[in-house]
């Protein structure tokens, strides 16, 4: 017996001092890790920028590496990861576009914010498939309680691509889309037709009302936010479906039903592969139409911090989807907390096929070096002096770490700040 219990303890000696080994040996390459890094960041090119990094092995639920990880940032389209994840907790598979009710021979309904709606990427007509079944068309269009911009955005911005009015019934995403073949210029959505001008300005479109100009030289394809209105609503849809139709004070009482569109995935990958704004705005929008009948971003994001994000150690300053706004204050470890509530709640599969890889697509397709096998998903985040990468990083130990690599105040140029942000993704990869 005595023999048996030396044995005993002699192996769990042995067990012992090789788990501390392995841990000591773990530390030992963190450390490593860490002091290059640091290093790093100790470069001149740093002197005068604010710079944070946090990354996280959701596996192990051990923290790697932290650099003013719980500094607060200006995270431009990162935001956009925090849209997608309010989108995850609230939204169906499929986009509700609409809600409505009929009474008699009438139909009445009201927009949810749908971005696809006629939206010249996604070309969706299923509303308007729907609303023309009908001879008796109403809708309500005052559901819709908030700012066509959102807090914090440039007003300069107002006729460029990426700054569409947010409203309840967005119709071909809320721009115009100009295009000139030698001398012939064609708009969509075609009511514009006599609205567009060949002539040479400082902007593209006035700022108060939609007259919408393009260069003589212009070869390219531009798109043109157009000032929205309950009146436009109402006339493009006219224009759209050849009948009348009525716009009410209110809708009539009794229980909506719901009407669907695209795949809610489909919706997500195009916000996040080419970080369209428009397409995150109205997310948030969509959001709201979950929780009451009035469509308000505030309201969808409170509901989302009070609900989902409550264990989150620094809580962000939130005010749009897009990340348009310099308002928005978010840090390292805040994304890290989101993108691991992801991770840990989706299939890694769906997960990482939101998001663009270096390389390879999206708005990373000509940034980062790339080897025959991807390893970089992230969403990038750029407003002039700032540029911010939060993802995963799959390393060539077959770990897959998750990260938040910030980056504000520069004033070197966007390309040197990736370079410098190389060296760092391939150190991980690399080393861990």
């Amino acid at each position: 017996m005595k023999d048996f219990y030396f044995f005993s303890m002699k192996k769990y000696f042995v067990f012992l001092f090789c788990f501390s080994f392995l841990i000591g040996c773990k530390t030992a390459d963190l450390r490593r890790l860490n002091k290059k890094i640091d290093a790093h960041f100790g470069d001149e090119f740093y002197n005068n920028s604010f710079v944070g990094l946090f990354v996280y092995d959701p596996e192990e639920k051990d923290t790697l590496y932290l650099y003013n990880s719980r500094r607060y940032f200006t995270p431009a389209s990162n935001t956009k990861i925090f849209t997608l994840f309010a989108a995850l907790k609230t939204l169906p598979e499929k986009i509700p576009t609409l809600k409505y009710l009929v009474r008699n021979d009438t139909l009445y309904f009201e927009g949810l914010g749908d971005p696809s709606l006629l939206n010249p990427f996604f070309k969706d007509s299923s509303a308007i498939k729907f609303i023309d079944n009908y001879s008796h068309i109403s809708v309500y269009l005052n559901n819709f309680n908030d700012y066509k911009y959102g807090p914090g955005w440039a007003w300069e911005d107002y006729d460029s691509y990426f700054s569409p009015e947010r409203n309840s019934l967005p119709i071909y995403g809320n721009v115009a889309t100009i295009h000139k073949n030698k001398k012939v210029v064609s708009v969509i959505p075609n009511f514009f037709n006599d609205s567009v001008y060949v002539e040479k300005k400082s902007s593209k479109r006035e700022f108060n009302r939609n007259k919408f100009y393009i260069d003589s030289s212009s070869t390219d394809t531009l798109e043109i936010p157009y000032i929205t209105s309950i009146g436009l609503s109402k006339k493009l849809l006219e224009s759209i479906i050849k009948k009348n139709v009525d716009v009410i004070p209110k809708m009539p009482a009794g229980e909506k039903n719901t009407l669907y569109s695209i795949s809610s995935d489909s919706l997500y990958k195009q916000m996040m592969y080419v970080s369209d704004n428009f397409i995150a705005e109205q997310i948030l929008l969509l959001v709201s139409s979950t929780l009451s009948d009035t469509l308000n971003s505030e309201r969808a994001i409170r509901y989302v911090t009070d609900n989902y994000l409550k264990q989150i150690e620094q809580p962000p300053r939130w005010v749009d989807g897009s990340g348009l706004s310099r308002y928005n204050l978010f840090t390292p470890e805040s994304m890290v907390y989101v993108l691991n509530e992801m991770y840990q709640s989706i299939s890694k599969k769906r997960l990482f096929n939101f998001f663009p890889v270096a390389g390879v697509s999206g708005t990373l397709k000509n940034s980062f070096a790339q080897e025959s096998k991807p390893y970089l998903y992230a969403k990038s985040g750029t407003v002039s002096n700032n540029y911010n990468l939060s993802g995963y990083l799959l390393t060539k130990s077959g770990k897959t770490v998750i990260f938040s690599f910030m980056n504000n105040h520069f004033k070197n140029s966007n390309t040197e700040t990736k370079q410098k942000m190389q060296f760092v993704i391939d150190w991980i990869r690399n080393n861990y």
